[in-house]
């Protein structure tokens, strides 16, 4: 019995709609069940690699520390690596922050906004949090990625198409019908 090649997911800075479109390929699941064996990802809570992917979906820029160092892991552990999504790819909403100063958005969120609550007026530090980067950076300004699935999310068909011809080894091109967005 030779051994299903393995696919790794991570969801970095966003919002997990792109693991949502990928959950949309629906009754393809199980064809990609019988494809692939999942590694670490969120869709089956594992959180170490157990061994070389040929696959890894990244989801999400890279804004604090602990983001870096996920991506790198997953560098290191995945044959290719495809940025899915809008803020991967780009940076797109986190990124919204990136004309800012880090200190005005940490003063926004936890002193200053209408909303906020915080009688001791101090900006959490606790060693234990991610250290935050300066900006959001999308995947490939960190290191590099082998292929890029825009969209916001992506279409679950661009997603399946895709991950398809990595599996079989074929290029990965993709109909305009599946990556246009008017």
């Amino acid at each position: 019995m030779t051994s299903k090649p393995k696919l790794a997911t991570v969801s970095l800075a966003g919002c997990f709609g792109c693991h949502m479109s990928l959950l949309d390929i629906d009754e393809r699941l199980f064809e990609l069940f019988e494809l692939v064996d999942f590694d670490k990802s969120p869709l089956d809570d594992l959180k170490q690699f157990t061994g070389q992917c040929a696959i890894g979906l990244i989801e999400g820029g890279v804004c604090n520390d602990e983001n870096v160092h996920a991506l790198q892991n997953f560098r290191k552990h995945c044959d290719v690596l495809v940025s899915i999504g809008e803020c991967a790819c780009q940076g797109d909403i986190p990124s919204l922050r990136n004309p800012i100063p880090l200190r005005e958005c940490l003063e926004e969120a936890y002193l200053n906004g209408p909303s906020v609550y915080n009688p001791t007026r101090k900006i959490p530090s606790d060693p234990e949090l991610p250290l935050l980067l300066d900006k959001v950076y999308p995947c490939h300004e960190v290191l590099k990625i082998d292929y890029f699935l825009p969209g916001c999310p992506p279409r679950a068909e661009a997603i399946w198409q895709a991950l398809r011809a990595l599996l079989d080894h074929r290029p990965l091109e993709l109909p305009y019908q599946l990556i246009k967005y008017d």
